[in-house]
């Protein structure tokens, strides 16, 4: 991925302030090809330096979101996904909000540097856009691919969301050319009603879902490392993963306080509905703290989403 241009300051909005300001470095992650092993056995081999085959070295990972501040600077707000704008970017929210408790379709835009909607996004990871929701404390999580209308207004299908304060994530690539940077933008809203936090459940390793049971492991300390996924179900190993974003697996990752995004995929071949039981991904936690990990994967057609808690020393 090419290094975005220099970040913009993000402008305040109506939409209302960040829930939480911005403390931390945004989460950093490239993948690494996709293992397709049959045992359970998982081993979690040392941090691999920059300089080892298959590892992104200094001069990789400066194309990534978030890599384009030097060293020692303090990270910038808008190339986190914490800022309603970025390299002229905008994101708009056409709607007043959801509602509690009803699903909402939600409509939104992006507009350009000159000011106008954007209606010319390239295809990124399948989609041409990808949206997300998640509340301030973790829960509520969403994963959407809106419908674009020819004026450049986005809709998306929020299912019915808890009161609270949520941040909404726009994740698109603009159609401008074979260098065009990925950009993230994302806006605070607040769903009415009486909020109930709930407490971030405790870091573990183990998640079921529809019976499956997803084994993550991970050095639990900041700095480049790999985090393996094991699915099997009934005790046997999963080997008929199906494609989902044109890989075995999509994971994301919000870190707890400031709620920055990143999204990991295990990258290779993807061959037939012959995916897993093993994934590993290539990933770089920067700042220490708790982060809330969504793994989807799909399998007979039917998407499954194992959510637990990682904890980075």
């Amino acid at each position: 991925m090419t290094a975005p241009p220099t970040a913009q300051p993000a402008r305040p909005t109506a939409a209302g302030p960040l829930a939480h300001p911005l403390a931390r470095r945004w989460l950093l992650a490239s993948c690494v090809p996709v293992l397709l092993v049959l045992g359970m056995a998982l081993t979690v081999p040392p941090a691999p330096s920059a300089a080892t085959a298959g590892t992104p070295g200094t001069a990789e990972m400066a194309g990534m979101p978030g890599m384009d501040h030097p060293a020692g600077d303090a990270p910038d707000l808008a190339a986190a996904g914490l800022g309603a704008e970025r390299n002229g970017y905008r994101l708009d929210l056409a709607d007043p909000g959801p509602t509690a408790g009803r699903a909402t379709d939600l409509r939104f835009t992006v507009t350009g540097p000159d000011g106008a909607p954007v209606t010319d996004f390239a295809v990124h990871q399948t989609k041409k856009l990808h949206f997300y929701a998640i509340r301030s404390d973790l829960t509520g999580f969403q994963h959407l691919h809106p419908d674009l209308a020819g004026d450049g207004t986005w809709t998306a299908a929020l299912s019915a969301l808890a009161p609270g304060t949520w941040r909404l994530y726009a994740d698109f690539v603009p159609n401008t050319g074979p260098h065009a940077a990925e950009l993230v933008l994302s806006r605070t809203v607040t769903v009415p009603g009486e909020a109930t936090p709930v407490p971030l459940p405790a870091p573990g390793d183990t998640a079921t879902v529809d019976g499956y049971t997803v084994t993550l492991t991970a050095r639990p300390a900041a700095g480049a490392h790999r985090l393996t996924t094991v699915l099997s179900r009934d005790g046997r190993p999963v080997g008929d993963l199906q494609p989902y974003l044109d890989a075995y697996a999509h994971l994301s990752a919000f870190h707890e306080g400031d709620l920055a995004l990143a999204h990991l995929h295990p990258t290779g071949t993807v061959d037939g509905d012959r995916g897993g039981p093993e994934l590993t991904f290539q990933a770089l936690f920067p700042e220490p703290g708790n982060w809330r990990v969504f793994l989807q994967f799909q399998t007979s057609g039917q998407l499954h989403t194992a959510a637990l808690t990682l904890r980075v020393d």
